[in-house]
């Protein structure tokens, strides 16, 4: 499931943002779409990654 996560976020950006960013008139549509779902992807990677402060805050307590 991760590496289909890193597939279709880059295919969003690299593909579709970056193809459709080099037209004369770019679809915003398309554009907002395709950072959605790299955001989305960011997202969920990201949440997986553990905080350096959780530790932290744990022996603080």
């Amino acid at each position: 499931m991760k590496q289909f996560s890193y597939i279709l976020m880059f295919a969003a950006v690299g593909i579709f943002a970056m193809i459709e960013q080099s037209k004369p008139a770019p679809n915003r549509f398309i554009m907002i779409g395709a950072m959605a779902v790299f955001m989305f992807g960011l997202f969920r990677l990201m949440k997986k990654i553990p905080s350096k402060n959780e530790e932290e805050n744990d022996t603080e307590i």
